[in-house]
C-alpha cells in the first residue's frame, strides 16, 4: 500500500510537471500545438516503463530496459521540422519522466529537481532573454566577395551582423546564400514604423478658356 501511495505520489508530480512544462511554458511562447501531445506522451510513457522496470526488478527488466533503449534510439529529431530549443523541451521532457518515476528516489528531492528543471528551462527560453538576437539564412542576390561589402549589405537588409557563414555561392545565377546571426534594430524590434515624410505634389493650375 505504502508503494502504491508512493507512485501515486510521484505519478501527480510527474503530470504536474510535464503540464507545466508543455501549456505553461512551451505553447504560450512557440505555439506548436503538435508538439504538445508529443511531449506528454513521450513524458507518461517513459514514467511507466521506468515504473515497471522498478517493479520487475530483476525478472524480466534487463529485458525490458534493453526494449526501451531500442524504442528510444530510433526517434528521429528532424532539424528541418523541430528547432534546436524544442530539442531541449524533448530532452526536459525525458529527465522529468525518468526523475519522477525513480522508486528510491524521495519525494521531496523529486520535487526540487523538477522545480529547478523547469526553472531553467523558464529562464533559458524567456522572452526578454537576448530578445533582439535573431538568426536567418538569407539568399542575396549579387556575389559578394569581400567582407565589408557583405556585411553593409546584411546591416542594410537586417540589422547588425553578429556573424555570418557563407553555405553557398553561385556565380552563374549571382547568388550566396549565407547563414547570419545579427541584432535586431531597434526600431524593428519595438514594431516602429520609421517616419515617411508625405510630399504633396503640386497640381498645374486650371485656365478657362475665354
Amino acid at each position: 500500500m505504502d508503494s502504491l501511495r508512493h507512485l501515486v505520489a510521484h505519478l501527480g508530480l510527474d503530470l504536474t510537471a510535464i503540464c507545466l512544462l508543455a501549456f505553461a511554458i512551451y505553447y504560450p511562447r512557440h505555439r506548436r500545438r503538435d508538439l504538445v501531445p508529443a511531449y506528454l506522451a513521450l513524458n507518461v510513457a517513459l514514467f511507466t516503463v521506468v515504473a515497471a522496470l522498478a517493479a520487475v526488478g530483476g525478472k524480466g527488466g534487463m529485458a525490458v530496459g534493453f526494449g526501451l533503449f531500442g524504442v528510444l534510439s530510433i526517434i528521429r529529431l528532424r532539424s528541418d521540422s523541430v528547432q534546436h530549443e524544442e530539442v531541449a523541451y524533448y530532452f526536459t521532457t525525458l529527465v522529468l519522466g525518468l526523475i519522477c518515476a525513480l522508486p528510491q528516489l524521495p519525494f521531496g528531492l523529486a520535487t526540487v529537481l523538477s522545480a529547478v528543471l523547469l526553472l531553467v528551462v523558464y529562464s533559458a527560453d524567456h522572452p526578454r532573454l537576448l530578445a533582439r538576437t535573431r538568426r536567418a539564412v538569407v539568399t542575396l542576390d549579387t556575389v559578394h566577395s569581400d567582407p565589408a561589402p557583405l556585411r553593409a549589405d546584411l546591416e542594410r537588409r537586417l540589422g547588425e551582423p553578429l556573424h555570418w557563414t557563407v553555405m553557398e555561392v553561385d556565380f552563374v545565377r549571382d547568388l550566396m546564400v549565407v547563414d547570419v546571426r545579427y541584432r535586431e534594430a531597434a526600431s524593428r524590434a519595438t514594431g516602429e514604423q520609421p517616419a515617411v515624410t508625405e510630399r504633396v505634389r503640386p497640381t498645374a493650375p486650371v485656365l478657362d478658356a475665354a
